[in-house]
């Protein structure tokens, strides 16, 4: 994959290939706000986790640039998350959608979370020149729908445990494999409840540095034909 790093000196190119994707669940630092998100996901039917925070390893395939993606059937939805990558040159950050798949999310989070593509935006920034003002970052997505945008997810990055804790968590593990790591850090109760879109907008903003990435996914739903 080809990122564009923003950095202070200036754009770089990032190249990389990326060996390791993983999703972290249920990451948020209050107790409260994790339970709302998993009481939201009970509604739809989806088993409580075993613990948390949770890791699911998926395909590293998935992960892409893409701005139009093609999904099976209607129930699905993106999760706006900041995204670490870990390379070679060191951490950097970005943002992208956990998009998953609610109908299989039934039978098992794993299964849903490798049915579907995870798109993210192109830019990145050195996790150093954040890592001061970390819980100051902003992620927001917008979910659009029969042409009207609406605000889905704001939080920010304070309300979920930090990169740090969540790279140690993983590693115990055993969870932290040789090569490149894309590990998206947890995502924010859906504002107005989960529901699937036309169109799935997701930034993260730095409101110290005054700057944004962003990105944004079209979908296309493949007929389900048995």
């Amino acid at each position: 994959m080809i990122f564009t790093g923003q950095t202070r000196d200036g754009p770089r190119r990032v190249e990389v290939a990326i060996d390791n994707l993983v999703i972290a669940g249920w990451t948020g630092r209050d107790p409260a706000a994790v339970e709302h998100h998993i009481a939201e996901l009970e509604a739809l039917g989806v088993a409580r986790p075993k613990r948390t925070p949770m890791f699911y390893r998926v395909s590293n395939h998935l992960l892409t640039h893409a701005p139009h993606i093609q999904l099976m059937g209607g129930e699905s939805s993106g999760e706006a998350e900041i995204v670490l990558l870990d390379l070679e040159d060191g951490l950097w950050v970005g943002v992208g959608s956990d998009h998953t798949d609610r109908a299989a999310e039934v039978h098992g989070v794993t299964l849903s979370k490798q049915m579907c593509a995870k798109p993210m935006a192109r830019d990145l920034w050195p996790y150093d020149e954040v890592s001061p003002h970390w819980d100051q970052l902003v992620v927001r997505s917008h979910a659009w729908k029969d042409g009207k945008r609406r605000l889905y997810q704001e939080g920010r990055a304070g309300e979920l445990r930090t990169p740090g804790s969540l790279l140690d968590a993983l590693a115990r593990e055993g969870g932290r494999r040789p090569g490149t790591l894309a590990l998206f850090l947890g995502t924010f109760a859906a504002i107005g409840g989960v529901e699937s879109a036309d169109r799935f907008d997701f930034e993260l903003e730095d409101p110290v540095l005054g700057r944004k990435i962003a990105g944004t996914s079209s979908f296309e739903q493949l007929a389900v034909a048995g």
